[in-house]
């Protein structure tokens, strides 16, 4: 495979990457989610949404694969380290951190379905 080719899958995977992330978004918000924040980063780590309803901030990591199990096992246990540490970073910078609870979510995307959220994945 070229560097040309290799580069081209690239960008067809972020796009993808971002289609589902926009997607997923808007299923929050049908759920009653406002949203925060889109691919949050911080020194240790990026979280994909970051959703709030109320006093719950919802972490949200979004996976576009063919089905729920593939979704679900692409999140890696160091991801998952990854991600709740960058909430965490988030919730300490939060003038209401007090009060807010907080959660570590999935949401896959695949396709020619609905977008399934699985709250309190990890």
């Amino acid at each position: 495979m070229s560097a040309g080719d290799r580069l081209d899958r690239k960008r067809r995977s972020e796009r993808k990457g971002r289609r589902a992330e926009v997607l997923a978004a808007l299923v929050l918000m049908l759920k009653g989610y406002r949203i925060v924040s889109l691919r949050y980063r911080t020194p240790v780590g990026e979280i994909d949404i970051v959703a709030r309803k109320r006093d719950l901030v919802a972490f949200v990591e979004v996976k576009a694969r063919r089905d729920l199990a593939a979704g679900v096992d692409a999140v890696s246990y160091p991801a998952q380290r990854r991600i709740a540490a960058a909430g965490e970073l988030f919730i300490s910078r939060q003038r209401d951190s007090a009060r807010l609870s907080w959660r570590c979510d999935i949401v896959v995307v695949s396709p020619w379905r609905w977008p399934v959220h699985l709250e309190d994945a990890f």
